[in-house]
This record gives structure tokens, C-alpha cells and sequence, in this order.
């Protein structure tokens, strides 16, 4: 197997501290990384330290940066090419389940769900297959998602809700978490209609998803195929590497479904719900009209009143 690129793991304040004094110590050049409290770079590894307390290590020196200080000085336990030993429940089958573009103003909300089996895993580890937020480029998301999505190892379902049909949902369900809820459950179903543990000889009884909020609201939507599988979420999913394939495909739905509405009203439209994403609101709003936001946006959003005030 190849040595890993990227790693990712939670650690303390006093660690990072450490972990700090050390990039310092050895001559890493300091970056200035958003939403990092620091960020180094040598020759051969970036080691980056967020707000969120995560600190993710990338480069052809991650393997080397881990195993002889990381795990060593700061750890003080070996990890790394022993996750299965640690955690074989990671490994074992299971769907892992993610959304993209539930924080984007316009743009479809995209869930995915990638069941993976046993065979999947070390295959993901080689292709670096980690939490698409830490995936720098859309083009390079879209690109995975691609291999991903020809791994014969896995089965996977998208499930794009287009601005159109989410903001009809979101006003019929009341809330953002019911409507992503049952977009989750609808993953779940119909992946496992993918599934044959007769040819596979691998059953799937678990899904996994981030913890967004009450696990009842899936529960709820799931109908009788999904109700003999455990439903599992928690915080930080996407390291489990079936959710993180799942972010993947995900990110890579909603990135290639923003650039055909863009294409199709002919106007860029931005990611996210900044400044620019407003401007580019009241230009569309502008050149079709204010009642054809519904199309291309997410009405529920404060970033509407801004667009059309």
C-alpha cells in the first residue's frame, strides 16, 4: 500500500500547542490559512491546525511526520496503518451518508450514500479518500467522485433537490433538518436496493451520517427496507472514510449542478452566502425577474431579503 498523503485527527489545545513550538523549531514557513490558528510548511509536508481543533497533514511526508513525532511526541500512541485494529468497525460494511450544498444560497442540496464493503476500504485509503471540505478543489473533488463512483466495491445513490423542489419541501416540512432528513433516508433506501448479499456475501447493517439533529427525523422517514439496518450519527462522521467518500460524491453533485443552472440563466452563480453572492442575486434578479429567484436559490435564506431589499 501506498504511504499516506493526508492525515486528519482531533487534538487538544496543549497538543496543538506543541505541535506549534515544533513546526517553529524545525523551519517551517508559516501560511496564512483561513479558519486556521496556524499553518506551516516544509519541503515535503503542509501541517495545518483549525479552529475546530482538527489538524489535518498533507504532503509526501505525511507517513514520516506522524509516525516519528506525531505518534511518538504527541499521541503517544501508534495510529497510523493500525485503524483497523483500533476500529474494526470502520472497516466492516456499512453506508456512510453526507449533503453538500446546505450552506450555499444557491444551488441544489445534494445527498449522497456510498455503501462500501470490506474490499472498498484499503482502496480508499490509496486514493487518499478523506472529508471533502479538506479537498482544496472542486475540480479534484469531481474527479474522485468520478473513481469513486466506478469502484465496483461500492454502491452509491444522489439524491440532487434542486432549488425549485427544495424550497417547495422546506416549506411543506417546516425545517432545513426535516427536509435533510429525509433526503437522507431516501439515500439509505435506495442504495440498499443496490445491495446483493447473495453476490457479495457482505450484508449491510449500518448507516452512518454526521449528527445534524434528531436522529428520529430519519428514523421517521426511513420505510421498510431501512428499518432492519442500525442508524448511527455522530459528530465528525466524515472521518469515518464511507462518509467521506460520501462527501465526495456529494460535493461533486452539487458543484456540477451549480454550474448547469449558472449555465443555464447564463450568469455565474457563486458558492456560499457572502457579498458576492448577493451581488450576483440582484443581477439575476435584475435580468429575469424577481419571481424566477425560486429557480436558482434557496428562498428561505436571509441572503433573499438582502437580494431583494
Amino acid at each position: 500500500m501506498q504511504p499516506a498523503t493526508s492525515y486528519t485527527i482531533k487534538l487538544t489545545a496543549p497538543q496543538a500547542s506543541k505541535v506549534k513550538e515544533y513546526l517553529d523549531a524545525h523551519g517551517f514557513e508559516r501560511l496564512n490559512t483561513p479558519y486556521a490558528d496556524f499553518s506551516g510548511r516544509s519541503r515535503e509536508v503542509n501541517v495545518t491546525f483549525y479552529t475546530s481543533g482538527k489538524l489535518v497533514v498533507q504532503g509526501k511526508g505525511t507517513q514520516d511526520f506522524v509516525q516519528f513525532f506525531l505518534e511518538p511526541e504527541i499521541l503517544q500512541e501508534a495510529r497510523l496503518g493500525y485503524e483497523d485494529v483500533l476500529n474494526p468497525r470502520a472497516v466492516e460494511p456499512h453506508i456512510g451518508v453526507d449533503e453538500s450544498g446546505k450552506g450555499d444560497y444557491f444551488g441544489p442540496l445534494v445527498v449522497a450514500a456510498v455503501f462500501a464493503s470490506r474490499e472498498a476500504f484499503p482502496k480508499f485509503r490509496a486514493m487518499n479518500v478523506r472529508d471533502s471540505k479538506t479537498i482544496s478543489s472542486d475540480n479534484k473533488a469531481v474527479e474522485m467522485a468520478k473513481l469513486i463512483r466506478k469502484m465496483p466495491e461500492c454502491a452509491i445513490e444522489m439524491i440532487s433537490i434542486g432549488p425549485e423542489t427544495y424550497n417547495r419541501l422546506q416549506a411543506k416540512m417546516g425545517s432545513v433538518n426535516n427536509l435533510l432528513g429525509w433526503g437522507h433516508a431516501r439515500g439509505i433506501e435506495n442504495v440498499l436496493t443496490k445491495i446483493d448479499p447473495k453476490k457479495t456475501g457482505q450484508v449491510c447493517a449500518r448507516a452512518l451520517s454526521d449528527q445534524f439533529g434528531n436522529k428520529r427525523i430519519i428514523e421517521k422517514a426511513l420505510m421498510e427496507r431501512g428499518k432492519t439496518i442500525e442508524l448511527e450519527q455522530r459528530h465528525r462522521a466524515e472521518e469515518d472514510l464511507a462518509v467521506a467518500a460520501a462527501s465526495i460524491v456529494a460535493r461533486a453533485g452539487f458543484v456540477t449542478g451549480l454550474q448547469a443552472l449558472s449555465r443555464r440563466w447564463q450568469i455565474h452563480l457563486p458558492k456560499g452566502a457572502s457579498d458576492a453572492v448577493i451581488e450576483a442575486g440582484r443581477q439575476f434578479a435584475a435580468k429575469h425577474g424577481r419571481d424566477a429567484l425560486g429557480q436558482v436559490a434557496k428562498l428561505h435564506f436571509r441572503t433573499t431579503e438582502k437580494v431583494l431589499n
